[in-house]
């Protein structure tokens, strides 16, 4: 076997059973493995996630795989950046061990017709737009983890709804991994981190951050006693001056479950998902009351 060197000291290998043969020699003298996946063009926020992971084991496999079964036709599959050299000098500045960058055939050989279908959580908000997204994300995530076979996974917060569809596939299947979460990282006006904030134009850019704004407009009005319907109204009103369109949701939801709420009980949070231009940009954020 030979790791690729991309001018970096970080081994890429491109098979489960290079992979494999690295992760066994790591388990043989009882080390630890974290795992963080990825779909590359990496940005502070997911190099976050590698240092949370590294913070819970004792050597990190990062996966970098443009996974197209969670691409419907017509979205940006073609166009979502691969920056893989890039990606590589990033990782090797953090605390990773090893790339795992398979192609779409190592992923999904001849023949593969299996998908992985999970309910409760993956359910309404991006669903309602997306209803390819999570089968896609539920099969891939799946066939990572019984390649990688970690100890932890990490996830990021940005993607709140696909985190929690992550824990109920982990607890469903009865899978030894632990999934834990990472805090979303946002540029200095408040917009989250995103390897898609790319595509936004200067002027879009200028913009995009009244996403979080709406969703900080919500909290600090149900905060102070508002309505959640109302609470929600005046969010909405936010992203449409700010020229969001279409918008596709600005919900109130429970925090373990994303069950719609009529009144504030336990942990809540507010998701919202809108294009500005042609880009779709999602956040999230916990209610602190």
């Amino acid at each position: 076997m030979a790791p690729e060197d991309q001018n970096t000291t970080l081994p890429i290998v491109r098979t489960v059973e290079d992979l494999s043969t690295i992760v066994a020699d790591w388990r043989s003298g009882d080390a630890r493995v974290g795992f963080v996946p990825t779909m590359g063009a990496l940005h502070e926020g997911h190099l976050s996630l590698v240092d949370h992971a590294a913070g819970s084991a004792d050597k990190v496999v990062v996966s970098i795989f443009v996974n197209p079964a969670q691409f419907a036709p017509g979205e940006d599959l073609d166009a979502y950046p691969r920056t893989e050299k890039t990606d590589a000098a990033a990782l090797a500045t953090r605390p990773a061990d090893l790339i795992y960058a398979p192609n779409a055939r190592e992923m999904y050989p001849d023949g593969y017709d299996l998908g992985v279908e999970v309910g409760g959580p993956s359910q309404g908000l991006e669903t309602d737009f997306r209803p390819h997204f999570f089968r896609g994300v539920a099969t891939v995530v799946t066939k990572l983890f019984l390649q990688v076979k970690p100890d932890i996974a990490v996830f990021g917060e940005k993607d709140y709804q696909q985190l929690l569809v992550v824990r109920k596939l982990t607890r469903d299947l009865g899978l030894p991994i632990e999934i834990l979460a990472g805090a979303t990282h946002r540029e200095w006006d408040g917009l989250a981190l995103s390897s898609r904030n790319a595509y936004l134009s200067e002027e879009e850019r200028a913009r995009a951050a009244q996403l979080y704004a709406a969703l900080n407009d919500v909290a600090h009005r149900l905060a102070d006693g508002e309505p959640i319907d109302k609470a929600r109204d005046a969010g909405w009103q936010v992203l449409k001056g700010a020229g969001f369109k279409p918008i596709d949701y600005l919900e109130v939801r429970d925090a373990d479950t994303l069950a719609p709420l009529t009144s504030l009980e336990g942990e809540v949070r507010i998701l919202g998902a809108a294009r500005m231009g042609t880009t779709r940009l999602i956040d999230n954020i916990a209610l602190g009351i």
